[in-house]
């Protein structure tokens, strides 16, 4: 299996190179188009191995990029005066020289000479809300794995969030009016006293 972008290329074009298809035939299946395998072979056949290395793409320079001798005056000036992007255009717009003080910015960055601030970090501390026994009740429904004499059964389970009481009944069903008889029962058997708490 292929690591690499070169290897990819080398799978490519070697058996091309080494007369065992044609590049005709290959164009069919390869996946980027005709004329990127032929370069790919041209490369190949003038540099080697090494020319199916992976170059950058990104332009050596710009149209509009700024002088030289301008980004020199700014950071010249900037070590001198140590004033901000913003008062640096002022500055050289005085002097003749127009740059747009985001410009300015971008020098002052690429060079290192952004000021860094401090920033004080907040720290949050969480509380933990005590919660009172009775006040959260957690009741599920789990179906007994097996039957027992050929029949299913349910096990309804009601725990306490506080004081994690616990509570457990077998029914043979799993409705509704066994959901209520099995609360009733909870609240029956429920050791802690609370005050929302109605007992019938």
């Amino acid at each position: 299996m292929v690591t690499t972008i070169q290897e990819e290329r080398l799978r490519w074009v070697l058996p091309i190179i080494e007369k065992q298809v044609r590049l005709c035939d290959v164009a069919k299946v390869f996946p980027y188009g005709q004329r990127t395998l032929e370069r790919w072979v041209t490369l190949y056949r003038q540099h080697g191995a090494t020319g199916l290395v992976p170059k950058s793409t990104r332009p050596k320079t710009h149209p509009q990029e700024t002088p030289m001798h301008t980004k020199e005056q700014v950071i010249a000036l900037r070590k001198a005066t140590k004033l901000c992007a913003l008062k640096l255009a002022w500055r050289l717009a005085k002097e003749g020289v127009c740059l747009h003080e985001r410009t300015v910015g971008k020098i002052l960055k690429v060079e290192g000479l952004v000021r860094r601030y401090r920033t004080k970090r907040i720290k949050y501390k969480y509380l933990k809300a005590e919660r009172q026994p009775g006040e959260l009740v957690e009741i599920d429904v789990k179906h007994v794995p097996g039957a027992v004499a050929g029949l299913k059964y349910y096990q309804y389970t009601a725990i306490d969030c506080a004081s994690r009481w616990r509570y457990l009944a077998i029914y043979e069903h799993e409705s509704t009016w066994h959901a209520i008889r099995f609360l009733q029962e909870v609240r029956r058997h429920f050791p802690h006293p609370h005050p929302g708490r109605e007992d019938r």
